[in-house]
């Protein structure tokens, strides 16, 4: 289970930061702008799967080691 935390949060972090990154470079990367009802949400989505990401890292730090 730490494992797929620990996946799923780098997931959220990388998806995050692509999304940042193409706010404000204009590169097509990541998947927040490509969903319809974030239109002109888009910054706020991605600082939320940054903080995701790092919800599910303590998460994962959290969990016993297996």
């Amino acid at each position: 289970m730490k494992k797929l935390l620990e996946f799923l949060g780098l997931l959220a972090v990388l998806q995050g930061v692509m999304g940042l990154v193409h706010e404000f470079t204009d590169w097509n990367l990541g998947l927040v702008q490509r969903i319809g009802f974030l239109d002109g949400y888009e910054v706020y989505a991605s600082v939320a799967l940054l903080a995701l990401g790092g919800a599910l890292f303590a998460a994962a730090e959290s969990r016993e080691s297996e």
